[in-house]
């Protein structure tokens, strides 16, 4: 073997030697500390969870009243753990962004919606989802009927918690059995008093046990 062929051949032991052996270990200049995530749900349960369709209806069209599609994504059904509200919350896919953001009340009717026994109708007297209260007529469409049902079911079920347990509506309730029968019946319970009491739960912020 001539000396030139010895030669590379010795560099290319070397170079491979090299490659195999040689493992850089590269260090952050800058340690980061981890940061923990709030959603603002730490203190809730999951009462129900699905995928839905989310549309408002809009009445400042340019042209004529119509229904606006607000978002598709996860909704969920949250139960506080403190002060026993019930609050529907949903975000698009993607972004992430809430589309609904809003409490239960016993005053809510929740109407099937014409033509499709997927989707739900109703009106919310405080959404948070634009981080300002708004009144909203709401539709709410499902990817089954066995869905929908779910979602009719339990919200029927938070309607009775909050009753029976929030003493946002048990005070409420003591006060106008202590007032009696004799009150007007066409005063609205669901009107300006309770969508100020819902204001300042404020369902943006996080809530404690001793709200």
């Amino acid at each position: 073997m001539s000396e030139a062929n010895e030669a590379g051949d010795r560099n290319r032991s070397v170079s491979e030697s090299s490659e195999t052996e040689y493992d850089p270990h590269f260090s952050p200049i800058i340690s980061l500390p981890e940061v923990a995530i709030i959603t603002n749900e730490e203190d809730e349960e999951v009462m129900l969870k699905l995928r839905a369709k989310l549309y408002r209806f809009d009445t400042k069209s340019d042209v004529t009243p119509e229904w606006k599609e607000r978002g598709t994504g996860e909704m969920k059904m949250l139960k506080h753990k403190g002060n026993n509200t019930v609050r529907i919350v949903m975000r698009r896919d993607k972004t992430l962004k809430v589309c609904a953001n809003h409490f239960i009340t016993p005053y809510m009717e929740l109407k099937p919606s014409i033509g499709s026994s997927k989707a739900f109708v109703y009106t919310v007297t405080g959404d948070f989802a634009d981080e300002e209260i708004k009144s909203e007529c709401l539709a709410i469409r499902f990817g089954t009927v066995d869905f929908a049902n779910q979602f009719k079911e339990k919200f029927e079920e938070g309607k009775k918690f909050v009753i029976e347990n929030c003493k946002l509506y048990t005070d409420e309730l003591d006060s106008s059995l202590e007032k009696g029968s004799d009150e007007d019946e066409n005063d609205n319970p669901d009107g300006t008093d309770l969508t100020k009491k819902l204001s300042e739960l404020d369902v943006n912020k996080k809530q404690t046990n001793e709200d």
